[in-house]
């Protein structure tokens, strides 16, 4: 069979493909009227991560906006269905859904990811793999006192009785954030208006139009 050689005709037509493919972020941002950006939301199991999330969802939903959340629920179901609970496996889950909001990101959404994320070092790697610009570090500072109390799943009443390896506040550790952007002290706070406050932080930052 005759081989088929690439003349210089191919390569320019590929380029020019190439750049007729490409989409500048400025644009997606004029028909989104919204920069990109990730809220990262970062605490305890029962600090109210999901719960916030979704409010702000449904906020920036309702303004227009596009966004998306990431949680441990539906990616644990599917993308990182293989991964456990080791530092070793916190780690690669971090590192694939911090992977996933930079893709989300340069299709020009808001992302809003809710994941205990116990360790600095993974936070920060999610911070170099989606950018210093469009990080935003949120820390939700709830007291485990109070997240066992909330417990709907009953989760810290296992790894108290040890049914639980490796849980996060009972016999695995959290790395408090040091200089997070934003810190909800959501013990005190209700969803509705830690959301709000996001959405504020969101539109004063120059994300929102």
């Amino acid at each position: 069979m005759e081989s088929y050689r690439f003349n210089n005709s191919d390569l320019l037509e590929a380029e020019s493909l190439r750049i007729f493919r490409e989409v500048a972020e400025k644009e997606r941002q004029r028909i989104l009227k919204q920069r990109p950006a990730t809220l990262w939301l970062t605490g305890l199991s029962g600090s109210g991560k999901t719960t916030v999330a979704r409010v702000v969802e449904r906020k920036l939903i309702a303004q227009g906006h596009l966004c998306y959340v990431l949680d441990g629920d539906n990616v644990r179901q599917g993308l990182n269905r293989d991964l456990g609970y080791t530092p070793q496996d916190r780690d690669e889950n971090i590192r694939r859904v911090a992977e996933v909001a930079k893709l989300l990101n340069e299709a020009g959404l808001i992302v809003i990811m809710a994941f205990i994320s116990p360790y600095r070092a993974g936070r920060e790697q999610a911070r170099q793999i989606i950018g210093e610009a469009r990080f935003i570090e949120v820390f939700l500072d709830t007291p485990i006192e109070i997240c066992e109390k909330r417990d709907p799943k009953g989760l810290y009443v296992k790894a108290r009785a040890g049914l639980i390896p490796e849980f996060t506040g009972v016999n695995a550790p959290y790395e408090v954030p040091e200089a997070p952007a934003i810190r909800l002290k959501t013990g005190d706070l209700s969803a509705d208006l830690a959301a709000e406050r996001l959405c504020r932080y969101l539109k004063e930052s120059g994300f929102l139009d």
